[in-house]
């Protein structure tokens, strides 16, 4: 099944007689000290209609920590917040943001991951929807997913710093994170030794829709993805990865994701940091 669905496919199969599931994600990275942004009332003055607003911070994460800032939430508790939204395991889900798809893509990896088999994301988010906008608040039935957790690959940190060096280890940050420039969020800035610069804002065009399967392909092959490596991705907490491992999924690569990712790494003063343009 493909991982994305369009705009007007989406608007197709909520005028069916089946319409999936709609998730509402929208959040967005701040930098320290900058006051966070509100998904909650930006889903409330408009959201696509039937949609049910699922809190990132809340509902997709863990409480930040050693872990990372945004580690894997308890998996009972995400599948509370899912059966709350009106996810079944037997009905299609298809998550959205406001269009960057970094928090839809978390939210798809997480069903993913805990074995829920149709899951999309609206390439392009809210941007690319053309219909109406509603501001009713639905109250769906609850659901019945339960989730599994191990359908999709993942890394610890330990799993991470081997796949840097026995396959490919993507970095999905801004490549001046990478190479250590600047650290808008975290408290040491470089990469995991052997990791390779990959920012997932190349993945899409300038309308935010993903680049064509082909194309992936192509730019992935390019960072050094091949059918002998095992791939990984991190980022800086786990969630502009998982758009990482959605356009390798969407490119046909399987790929897994360090959900610690940099937040985690960094926060062991024991763990090498590389710093500059190469690999390290």
């Amino acid at each position: 099944m493909n991982a994305i669905i369009s705009a007007s496919e989406l608007a197709n199969e909520l005028a069916s007689g089946h319409p999936p599931v709609l998730l509402d994600v929208r959040w967005q990275l701040t930098a320290k000290g900058s006051a966070p942004f509100d998904g909650r009332a930006a889903y409330e003055a408009g959201h696509i209609p039937g949609a049910v607003f699922v809190d990132l911070d809340a509902e997709l994460a863990g409480p930040p920590g050693a872990r990372g800032r945004h580690p894997l939430p308890d998996v009972a508790e995400f599948g509370a917040a899912m059966r709350r939204a009106g996810v079944s395991a037997d009905t299609p889900v298809v998550t959205y943001d406001g269009g960057q798809g970094w928090a839809a893509a978390r939210a798809w990896w997480l069903l993913r991951w805990t074995g829920h088999p149709s899951v999309r994301v609206l390439d392009g988010g809210l941007g690319a929807w053309e219909g109406p906008l509603d501001t009713e608040i639905p109250r769906p039935e609850p659901g019945t997913f339960e989730p599994v957790p191990g359908a999709m690959g993942l890394l610890d940190a330990g799993g991470a710093a081997a796949l840097a060096r026995t396959g490919l280890l993507l970095d999905a940050r801004a490549a001046e994170r990478y190479r250590g420039d600047v650290e808008p969020i975290d408290p040491v800035g470089g990469h995991i030794p052997g990791a390779v610069s990959a920012p997932t804002t190349e993945n899409v065009a300038e309308d935010g829709r993903l680049l064509p399967a082909e194309e992936l392909a192509a730019r992935f092959k390019s960072l050094g993805a091949s059918a002998t490596y095992e791939i990984g991705v991190y980022c800086g907490s786990g969630v502009s990865a998982a758009h990482e491992v959605l356009a390798l999924a969407v490119a046909g690569i399987p790929a897994a994701l360090y959900a610690g990712s940099w937040s985690e790494w960094s926060s062991d003063a024991s763990r090498p940091v590389a710093t500059g343009p190469e690999a390290g």
